[in-house]
């Protein structure tokens, strides 16, 4: 497959969007308990408008691939679109979700790793 061609695993597609319904099923704003940054206790507030942001975001798993360092390239799964600058992916290989920037190159890890709604609130 030397001609740059990513073949979809479908299977791995579904397993992404189950993962993501799991969080968008657990994920409670006004519990509020999540820490960001510098361990700073977010508002209720701030997680609705995340939950929302995040929702208004996503898109069907689609595969990309994704620089990291060392030159590393992985074919990862785009959760959520891009914003210019930004955007969230799975990478199974790390069973995790990344937020990566967008380059001229294409995505690049950028060390941002855990759940989908996290990453994307890191933003």
């Amino acid at each position: 497959m030397g001609w740059g061609v990513v073949i979809a695993d479908i299977g791995q597609a579904e397993r992404v969007k189950a993962l993501i319904s799991a969080e968008l099923y657990d994920y409670d704003p006004d519990n509020a308990r999540r820490v960001v940054g510098w361990e700073t206790q977010m508002s209720a507030q701030w997680h609705r408008v995340t939950l929302a942001d995040f929702r208004a975001e996503m898109i069907d798993p689609e595969a990309v691939e994704v620089a990291f360092s060392g030159g590393v390239k992985l074919t990862c799964w785009a959760v959520t679109r891009s914003n210019g600058d930004y955007r969230v992916v799975w990478v199974p290989a790390a069973e995790a979700f990344s937020l990566v920037t967008e380059t001229k190159f294409g995505p690049v890890d950028i060390g941002v790793h855990g759940d989908a709604i996290g990453c994307f609130g890191s933003i």
